[in-house]
């Protein structure tokens, strides 16, 4: 195992609730069933649990990815993904709504509800690891983009002459 701390990371361990990806997952870890899927909402896969003993109607979370009708994160001006405040009845905060397995599920392919995520340390940004997937980094340890370095490419030659493909 590295001694190094990792510098990019997945959204995940931001989030501030657990997240259920199927309803035996739910089941496994909280001892009963979840209420049945119901079309009339979007798919939400976490619980806030301290929502059930709110004195609010309302439950503000103040860092959610921003997603597009489609399902794909927002990109904002600055190429990073947007972040945005999420209000839900205190109800729906303390309630899930994870589809059953199989396909063709009435509702299941709308966009899901987005997960609360702590606020980012001040070393920390999201960013696109890749086209439409949000990941985190830590802004100390950005490596500027050079292209190829001359290291680069002598090893890139010594591959293609042990593979035959350069003399």
């Amino acid at each position: 195992m590295s001694l190094l701390q990792p510098t990019r990371w997945g959204i995940a361990k931001l989030y501030r609730f657990p997240y259920f990806q199927t309803r035996e997952a739910f089941l496994e870890a909280n001892g009963h069933e979840p209420p049945p899927f119901t079309n009339e909402r979007p798919p939400k896969y976490w619980i806030d649990e301290e929502a059930r003993n709110s004195a609010r109607r309302v439950v503000v979370y103040d860092h959610v990815i921003a997603y597009a009708a489609n399902g794909s994160p927002l990109v904002g001006p600055n190429d990073q993904p947007v972040v945005e405040s999420l209000s839900l009845f205190r109800e729906e905060a303390f309630t899930v709504n994870i589809p059953p397995p199989g396909v063709n599920i009435d509702g299941a392919s709308q966009p899901d509800v987005p997960v609360p995520l702590r606020a980012l340390s001040g070393d920390e940004e999201l960013f696109f690891a890749m086209p439409g997937v949000v990941a985190v980094r830590l802004k100390s340890h950005q490596q500027p983009d050079r292209g190829f370095t001359e290291e680069d490419r002598s090893l890139l030659q010594a591959i293609a002459r042990k593979l035959g493909l350069a003399a």
